[in-house]
């Protein structure tokens, strides 16, 4: 059976290595929520591995893209619910952008595959470089045509608390780096059992180590971290989840309802005694300031409150002729003051804006119920009464810049505000809160997280997800949070590492071409 498919061919490539590719990207889904089985990440690879092993470039590059297509296709399948419910789209239409933006990210692990391929067919010890090629392509993803670094190989171990500690010196790079490296160990391992009968331990040993002090690193920090947040004055937070149906959130006879749930649900709350108070993304289904009776409603409730609210609220300013409108979170007093807003800077495109419409003036948003929003100024925070809070609206809090960049501007907490409605009960809510927890981590802030319809949480600063809301279901939580001062290696000095592997994945191709120039390579 396996001589058969390797001899059967499947656009250039035998079908048993298409098979091989296709298993590391269905096993990478795996590690993922919702199935959530971390641990195949860990092995994840090695299919790959063993079957671009004697491959050409051009194979290699075939087999790294069948890969990225079985990842991608099964971890991102919810787009295209989102694009047929509320872009009112057909399913062939959904489902042909989706696949033309999973062959865009395919294009990554193609690469990796390709480059591996070359580096280790010059010698086996150069497929050490692998983990810097990967984590090198992971941060170019996170920028590259707007940037979707969207469940990077790293967040597969949100829930190993020890070993993600790394990331407030590494960022979740060094993490996607290590994965990689225990794959490729495993693969030599194999591959000297399989073909030369004598073992090798000297890469397994030299993952060991590193694992080893990573782990050994986390246990240290968790304590260090947990004794900084004890000592730190601490805020009472109460997250308030609305769970307003999507269909009828922006219905104008529905508002009346919608800010009478969040009144019922925050005076509920108010016996656990909060400072601040947090409603979801754009919880505010009119623009709060210009809706005269509506604003009085909701002013009226903060002061009957007398608490601090974070309210997510749709806004614009005009900038002569021109209109210009944005995603915003209001900071708002007891007394019904405005104290400050953050404008949403990461905008999602097609959602909330159109790419190049200059160009391409055919091209309209996939989600019509929101505005053609404008980007605000990047590193936002919100004072408190003397304390700065740093406010990232829906899924901007999968890019460690913007919250970095809060943290350097004296954000001593992380608020996360969304609306993940748009996503049912798919894997996309489970996979958004795994994201979340590095945004902890990296910058040693705690995080509240108020989601319309769930998923809502307090992250403490070492990564624990606290008091987490079943989706679709109306809830309350507070949490006194620690105000931290803090500020990591990763606060301070950003992504160098991925940006080292950037660097030395460009030194390994510049060297491949002046070889192959040379003859060296065939």
């Amino acid at each position: 059976m396996t001589t058969l498919l390797r001899r059967k061919r499947i656009f250039g490539v035998s079908l048993f290595d298409a098979m091989l590719a296709a298993t590391s990207g269905l096993l990478l889904t795996a590690s993922f929520p919702k199935i959530d089985w971390g641990f195949l990440a860990w092995i994840a690879f090695v299919p790959l591995l063993c079957a671009i092993k004697t491959k050409s470039p051009r194979e290699s590059f075939k087999l790294g893209f069948f890969t990225g297509l079985a990842h991608y296709v099964t971890l991102l399948y919810w787009i295209t619910g989102v694009m047929e419910t509320y872009g009112r789209l057909p399913v062939v239409v959904c489902w042909s952008i989706l696949l033309l933006f999973v062959m865009y990210l395919s294009l990554y692990p193609a690469v990796f595959a390709l480059l591996t391929s070359q580096l280790r067919g010059r010698s086996p010890k150069y497929l050490w470089m692998a983990p810097f090629l990967w984590a090198g392509l992971e941060y170019v993803r996170a920028f590259l045509l707007s940037g979707f670094p969207w469940e990077n190989l790293g967040y597969s171990q949100y829930n190993w608390l020890q070993l993600i500690q790394i990331s407030d010196i590494l960022g979740v790079y060094g993490l996607s780096a290590l994965i990689v490296a225990v794959n490729a160990a495993l693969f030599e391992l194999g591959d000297a059992i399989s073909h030369k009968g004598t073992i090798s331990w000297k890469p397994v040993l030299a993952v060991s180590v590193v694992m080893t002090g990573f782990i050994s690193y986390g246990h240290w920090r968790i304590a260090e971290v947990e004794r900084l947040a004890g000592a730190a004055p601490k805020r009472a937070v109460a997250l308030v989840q609305g769970n307003i149906d999507q269909s009828k959130k922006w219905v104008e006879s529905f508002q009346g309802e919608t800010l009478k749930r969040y009144e019922r649900l925050s005076l509920g709350v108010l016996e656990s005694r909060p400072d601040l108070m947090v409603w979801p993304e754009t919880a505010l289904p009119f623009y709060f300031l210009y809706d005269e009776a509506l604003t009085n409603q909701v002013v009226e409730l903060v002061r009957a409150s007398k608490v601090c609210f974070v309210l997510g609220s749709p806004s614009f300013r005009t900038e002569g002729q021109e209109v210009c409108y944005h995603n915003s979170a209001y900071l708002v007093g007891p007394t019904g003051d405005v104290l400050g807003k953050y404008d949403k800077v990461h905008l999602v495109p097609y959602g909330e804006y159109v790419p190049l419409k200059r160009f391409f003036p055919f091209l309209g948003k996939i989600v019509e119920a929101v505005g053609n929003f404008k980007p605000g100024k990047e590193g936002q925070v919100l004072s408190l009464n003397g304390q700065k809070l740093g406010v990232l609206i829906c899924f901007e809090v999968i890019f460690a810049e913007l919250s970095r960049a809060m943290v350097r501007n004296g954000a001593q907490l992380l608020i996360n505000i969304t609306n993940d409605a748009w996503f049912g009960t798919s894997s996309a809510p489970y996979q958004h809160l795994s994201m979340v927890v590095f945004r902890a981590v990296e910058t040693r802030r705690a995080v509240g997280r108020a989601a319309n319809t769930g998923i809502s949480a307090f992250i403490d600063p070492v990564g624990r997800v606290i008091d987490q809301t079943p989706l679709f279901e109306e809830a309350v939580r507070t949490r006194l949070l620690p105000m931290m001062d803090e500020k990591t290696v990763y606060v301070r000095y950003g992504s160098f590492f991925a940006i080292g592997c950037v660097l030395v994945s460009l030194a390994a191709c510049m060297g491949i071409l002046i070889q192959k120039r040379r003859g060296r390579i065939s």
